[in-house]
């Protein structure tokens, strides 16, 4: 018996090469007798991935596979969180910038995705969640926060990752003149910061930057928490070569803390509107709180990891 498999695709991600990438996976799994059924749905607007994810009959599949950018795979977390839909996972890169896919190894080449598929390994990953909305990778606010869906598909497509980091450099005066009056809250401590920018992630990976969240661990339970607090002009060029490294965390102008649950709020009449893996999400004051394994993931077994 062959793989039983339910794809929830974005046709339009990767310079539009998802559709004949998932073809030629598929192609492979034929051709080694490894595929009984495999039932596509694309998505044509937002939240069409939540409710494919959402209306699974896990009876009929073997594993749900996730093809897109960082937004696509947190519509179809949603989905799969508020349905109940107990079935791993895999997540086939094809969006401009793919933080969660990027660190976890996972491939991109067709005949690697479904010598994986063959051949998988399954870990148990944790899941954000803020207010009744749900993240994979990260939750960002102030500098960073709109890039995601501010950036032209046109410049997404010639730049890759580096089309939202040419965006957020020209809001960084504004940015830093209007500051975010920033409260955290866990069931231990408080902060109180003049904040640029922060995130709340699972993972290591943000926006590209490899070793942004430093401590990060997908299973460890814990969020992680980077705010960059206002500073100077001349201190931001600084921060962000020791961001590229990795060696920021003990920077004056960084706060970062690890925690499974958080309130985010700000005193001020300002509207702070959140991102939620690339995709507009909510505006403070929000609670968030990590979801411990909340995902089985697949992953590479270790034939394919040789």
């Amino acid at each position: 018996m062959g793989l039983k498999l339910k794809i929830i695709m974005n046709p339009s991600s990767g310079r539009e090469t998802a559709r004949v990438n998932v073809d030629d996976m598929l192609a492979y799994l034929v051709s080694f007798g490894a595929l009984e059924r495999a039932d596509a749905y694309y998505t044509s607007a937002r939240f069409d991935a939540v409710r494919f994810a959402k209306e699974t009959d896990v009876s009929q599949y073997d594993y749900m596979i996730a093809v897109g950018g960082d937004g696509t795979v947190n519509e179809v977390i949603t989905g799969m969180m508020e349905g109940g839909i107990d079935l791993p996972l895999a997540i086939y890169t094809s969006g401009t910038v793919n933080d969660f896919a990027t660190i976890n190894g996972l491939p991109s080449l067709p005949s690697d995705f479904a010598r994986m598929l063959m051949n998988p390994a399954f870990n148990k990953v944790d899941c954000g969640k803020v207010n009744d909305k749900y993240f994979l990778n990260v939750l960002a606010g102030g500098l960073m926060a709109d890039v995601a869906y501010k950036v032209p598909s046109d410049l997404k497509t010639a730049f890759g990752p580096a089309a939202y980091w040419m965006s957020a450099m020209k809001d960084i005066p504004s940015t830093i003149n209007n500051a975010i009056h920033l409260n955290i809250e866990t069931e231990t401590e408080s902060y109180e910061e003049q904040a640029i920018m922060f995130l709340i992630s699972n993972t290591k990976s943000v926006g590209g930057f490899r070793k942004l969240m430093t401590m990060a661990d997908l299973s460890d339970g814990l969020l992680d928490v980077l705010v960059l607090k206002k500073m100077e002009p001349t201190e931001i060029m600084p921060l962000l070569g020791k961001l590229m490294i990795g060696e920021h965390i003990y920077n004056d102008n960084v706060l970062y803390l690890q925690t499974d649950k958080l309130k985010l709020s700000t005193p001020s009449d300002e509207k702070v509107i959140l991102d939620i893996d690339g995709e507009q999400g909510p505006s403070l004051p929000v609670n968030v709180e990590c979801i411990h394994e909340a995902i089985t993931l697949i992953v590479p077994g270790e034939e394919e990891s040789l």
